[in-house]
């Protein structure tokens, strides 16, 4: 069965809107607006690069940047990122030949009239051949992007021994309040040590506790 492969019909506008990419602040939205003003492709070519770039990955399906569109704009993964946008555009040929990216212009062209279905001179096929060798002129096939890793959300962690100013060194949590009060006591003039002993007794037993 007959796929499509992606092309542009001037194929050496993408060269120009990649590097109007690396140079340009990245926008909220790739619009037609920013394509034609920004990166200056203006017309039916201008809006045909937006499809495009969506189906390679460096845009969103609503048309705002992916991550892929900020790593092409790094200097040091550029190539390695566009090679990944090629590869997301192109995954049909890469399914027939997973080196399909060193193939001959003459081999390729084989492998793309296999895949449409369209004749050898057909101007379809030129623009396809043209598009995917201005692509792979912006990449690097042998090595691969880093993988970003998300960093652990460790907000709100505070190690034990630490929790407090008055934290004890064994690290329990306990602040180390310690109070001190003062108590004052009448004492009844009396000579009999009874009354002595009850009013210690009680101060014992219901205050001095631990």
């Amino acid at each position: 069965m007959a796929d499509k492969l992606p092309y542009l019909a001037s194929p050496g506008s993408l060269a120009k809107a990649f590097e109007k990419i690396k140079a340009a602040a990245t926008p909220d939205r790739f619009t037609f607006d920013f394509v034609s003003t920004v990166i200056g492709i203006k017309g039916g070519t201008g809006r045909s690069l937006i499809p495009f770039l969506k189906r390679a990955g460096l845009v969103k399906s609503e048309g705002s940047p992916s991550d892929l569109y900020n790593q092409f704009r790094n200097a040091s993964s550029a190539k390695k990122a566009a090679a990944t946008a090629f590869r997301t555009a192109y995954k049909t040929l890469f399914s027939r030949n997973e080196y399909a990216y060193k193939l001959s212009d003459d081999e390729l062209k084989g492998v793309i009239v296999e895949i449409t279905g369209d004749s050898v001179d057909s101007r379809v096929t030129q623009l396809i051949l043209a598009t995917i060798k201005t692509f792979k002129s912006f990449c690097d096939f042998e090595g691969k992007l880093t993988e970003k890793k998300e960093k652990e959300d460790s907000a709100g962690e505070v190690p034990s021994s630490r929790a407090g100013k008055g934290s004890d060194s064994d690290g329990t949590g306990d602040l180390g309040i310690r109070l001190g009060y003062t108590i004052n006591l009448n004492l009844p003039a009396t000579d009999d040590i009874k009354v002595f002993d009850a009013i210690f007794r009680s101060l014992k037993e219901h205050l001095l506790k631990d």
